[in-house]
């Protein structure tokens, strides 16, 4: 199986660019301990076993300072991985140009910025602790994104999407990238569903909005194909084959399954899809939606 893996995640712990890495603490991802380790490319390729690893794209691992994490992911001695970086910003920072501008200086392959954004009644589930997207001063440095080029990848919880599609409507031409299938948080009840269901059409609305279907273990640490088919089924049905993507989430989503057992839990899911639906989902809506280079080009750092 042939994949671009659109999300994955690779450290270098001595660099002491993450905190919550270098004492882990259980929170909403149980006990990660076990990823408490350096991982980069090649132990993402020795995960891969049968999976044809065309490429991947690296986001920000919630580093403290993200121009050392980008300077690090530019001289890996690898020329092929990471493909694409999603790099950090703090978009509520004075200095955000700046650190958005190192960055595009450091490496060709930056190609979007990621600030995780969830937010949650429950401290147990909440990132933050703030609502970024009300904020005018984070609003105004959003912006930055059109000046330069770069999508965004969208993380957040099913309560704040109605004003993240707000958001994207104010920026059609900025691209949007939904983390983790929108992270269905609230799964004990009916209007935790709905949530979740109805956000996503209302995001599906804005044509600059796609989804990575990834991150299920996240949530659902026991997840069985059989409970993530309605997630990803429903997610294709909102957003159309086009503007879908798989994704690994690795290491985080390891604690959970192997990594060729997320990647075959998926062509199960969409086993009657049609060739070029698989090629879509799996291969050519990364490459698009990210920028990668065809098949006969080359890419450099």
């Amino acid at each position: 199986m042939q994949v671009i893996d659109a999300h994955v995640h690779f450290w270098n712990l001595g660099l002491g660019n993450q905190p919550w890495l270098e004492h882990p603490e259980p929170n909403l991802l149980g006990d990660y301990r076990p990823m408490a380790r350096d991982y980069g490319p090649a132990d993402l390729c020795n995960e891969s076993d049968d999976i044809d690893l065309l490429g991947a794209v690296h986001i920000e691992a919630d580093a403290v300072d993200p121009v050392k994490e980008t300077r690090w992911l530019a001289g890996l001695d690898d020329d092929t991985l990471p493909s694409a970086l999603v790099i950090g910003a703090d978009f509520s920072r004075l200095d955000a140009a700046r650190v958005i501008e190192e960055q595009l200086a450091l490496s060709p392959r930056v190609r979007g910025v990621r600030q995780i954004l969830n937010v949650h009644a429950d401290p147990h589930y909440d990132y933050v602790g703030r609502h970024y997207m009300d904020e005018p001063g984070w609003r105004d440095n959003f912006r930055l994104l059109e000046r330069h080029g770069l999508s965004f990848d969208l993380q957040i919880y099913p309560s704040q999407m109605p004003q993240a599609a707000r958001l994207a409507g104010e920026h059609p031409e900025t691209l949007f990238l939904l983390n983790h299938a929108g992270m269905y948080v609230d799964r004990h009840g009916v209007a935790g569903w709905r949530a979740w269901r109805d956000g996503l059409r209302e995001l599906a609305e804005r044509d600059n909005v796609a989804i990575k279907l990834s991150g299920f273990g996240m949530l659902d640490h026991h997840w069985t194909i059989g409970s993530v088919r309605p997630l990803i089924l429903e997610a294709i049905d909102a957003f159309g084959v086009a503007r879908c993507l798989f994704a690994s989430n690795f290491p985080v989503d390891g604690l959970y399954a192997r990594y060729a057992d997320v990647w075959n839990a998926y062509a199960d899911i969409v086993a009657d899809a049609s060739p070029d639906e698989k090629q879509a989902l799996f291969v050519d809506n990364a490459r698009r939606l990210y920028r990668l280079p065809s098949n006969n080009e080359t890419q450099t750092s």
